[in-house]
């Protein structure tokens, strides 16, 4: 009876030893791959190493854009036990709403949720030393801009993602963003790292170093704050740049937006101004008529006209900004002055052709090319396009529409001897130097040197603001108020002006410029009171500030 129970036993022993052998060659061969493929997916995993981003500087290397270690931290819901306890920590540590935190870690519908983005490494890593089993921080980067304020509009932003949105970190992102590294990371059999090979170095994005000057920028924008606060405009723009070189050492937008805070700033604060606004220029295009006709030899500065007090065009009757009587004026007043007769008078004798060549020549109707993203092209009308009193609007201003960039570029061609050159605000990348824009000549240095001796006569006593002044220096520019299109009505507006100055310094041997520009401002509207004493506030900081020589 034992010896027949040993035997069954023994029987019993063998079949189960051959179901194992068997059930270990099949394991072994037929699913061999699969098993081995479902070890290395549960022992072995591949992480993306982010590479950090390139830093954004100013021209003596003050930082406006960098990065710093930061990490997203995640959630396996199913794998935490205590997902209230969990909620209550991680979110006092976060700040962030602990309910809306705890049906993230309730959910089960997935096996992947991000408890927060883009979190600073020093306050992940408090999160981390909670070792609550099922949450996972993810190494990236935070950008921060370290000015705040400064430059927002022209800078940009990036996504959670860490890709640009805006500005600069937009336009330069492929150079920014860097190249993002790749770790294998392998496990033991209860998920503990047991080693770590790095298969791909993450490498770090180009610095950018710009052409813009901290010190100027920053006061530019505080003269723009001080617009806002008396005039109480929509908005308000300034470029300050070397019309020799064409480099942009400021470039402010008022209202201002804090960079690290972008989504608190309403959407037309947001917008470059400079580069995406356009609008009527109103009496600063009357340099250009004037440049126009001086090289087609049909006037000179001292030509002389007999002025009535209203001009008729066509259909169209247009007097002057202030009513006077019969006037001679010369070239040189006419501009000064700012003579909307004297600018038509002029406009029509060099004619509808010879005066949509020059306009064109002087780089309007196409964008400048600058180095800035969203860059609008602005409307200039054909010749064809005319209509009987076009003639009697477009000398002095009106029916065409320009950029705040497109009259800086276009007065730095009059500033620097009649070289029309694009504008640049990036210097170098990575440390290699940008070649700098070479330009073509539009007029000649004789006419530029003449409208540029005439524009002295706008800040002298007579002109439109001869009451700007900076102590030591010849200034030299052009006021212009222009009204505003209604939108409603397809009608010039009677209550809403666009203000804006256009000047450089010194006058005789021009190294700095400076246009200012004033949408809607409230009281006051004309140029030579709102936006030319901002021009000389700028001017004043700026020109000992880079020692350039006074007369």
């Amino acid at each position: 009876m034992i010896d027949r129970r040993i035997g069954l036993l023994f029987a019993v022993f063998l079949l189960l030893l051959a179901f194992a052998g068997a059930r270990s060659v099949w394991l072994g061969t037929v699913k061999a791959s699969g098993l081995k493929h479902a070890a290395s997916s549960q022992q072995v995993s591949t992480v993306t190493v982010p590479a950090r981003r390139g830093a954004i500087i100013d021209r003596a290397g003050v930082p406006l854009a960098v990065s710093e270690p930061a990490d997203d931290i995640a959630a396996t819901p199913y794998l935490i036990k205590d997902p209230a306890g969990a909620a209550a920590k991680v979110s006092k540590i976060l700040g962030i709403d602990e309910g809306a935190l705890l049906k993230k870690l309730t959910r089960r519908d997935t096996g992947f949720v991000y408890v927060d983005r883009v979190v600073p490494a020093d306050v992940a890593a408090k999160v981390e030393n909670l070792d609550i089993e099922g949450l996972t921080l993810i190494p990236t980067s935070r950008r921060t801009y370290p000015r705040n304020w400064l430059a927002s509009q022209l800078i940009g932003n990036v996504g959670i993602d860490g890709n640009g949105l805006s500005g600069l970190e937009y336009a330069d992102d492929d150079l920014l963003h860097g190249s993002d590294g790749r770790r294998r990371l392998t496990k033991d059999a209860i998920g503990q790292p047991i080693g770590v090979r790095e298969e791909k170095t993450a490498r770090t994005g180009k610095t950018l170093r710009l052409t813009l000057d901290a010190a100027i920028q920053s006061k530019v924008e505080a003269v723009l704050s001080g617009v806002g606060e008396v005039y109480r405009p929509k908005g308000a723009t300034a470029i300050v740049m070397d019309p020799n070189t064409g480099a942009i050492l400021a470039l402010a937008n008022w209202p201002r937006v804090n960079a690290n805070d972008v989504a608190g700033a309403p959407p037309y604060a947001r917008q470059n101004q400079a580069v995406g606004t356009t609008y009527e220029p109103g009496s600063t295009f009357k340099a250009f008529t004037v440049s126009g006709a001086l090289e087609e030899g049909k006037v000179t500065p001292s030509t002389s006209f007999n002025l009535a007090p209203q001009i008729q065009v066509a259909d169209r009757t247009i007097g002057e900004s202030h009513a006077r009587g019969w006037a001679t004026l010369t070239t040189a007043q006419i501009l000064a002055e700012s003579s909307n007769v004297g600018a038509i008078t002029i406009g029509l004798k060099l004619g509808k052709v010879d005066f949509d060549r020059w306009v064109r020549r002087f780089g309007f109707g196409r964008p400048t090319g600058v180095d800035l993203p969203g860059e609008e092209m602005g409307i200039v009308p054909t010749p064809k396009q005319y209509s009987g009193s076009s003639m009697g609007n477009l000398p002095i201003g009106q029916g065409l529409s320009v950029t705040p960039m497109q009259m800086a570029t276009a007065y730095s061609a009059i500033a620097n001897g009649g070289i029309l050159r694009r504008a640049h605000i990036v210097e170098s990348v990575g440390g290699r130097e940008i070649a700098k824009p070479k330009g073509h000549r539009v007029i000649s240095g004789r006419t530029a040197a003449s409208v540029r001796q005439m524009l002295q006569g706008v800040l002298a006593p007579g002109g439109t603001a001869s009451e700007v002044s900076v102590p030591g220096y010849q200034l030299a520019g052009k006021t212009g108020t222009a009204n505003k299109v209604d939108p409603t009505t397809g009608q010039y507006s009677d209550s809403k002006y666009v203000a804006s100055f256009v000047g450089f310094a010194p006058a005789k041997n021009p190294k700095l410029l400076c246009a200012v520009m004033v949408d809607e401002p409230k009281g006051d509207i004309y140029g030579g009171s709102v936006a030319a004493p901002a021009f000389g506030q700028i001017m004043a900081f700026a020109l000992p500030y880079l020692r350039i020589a006074p007369k």
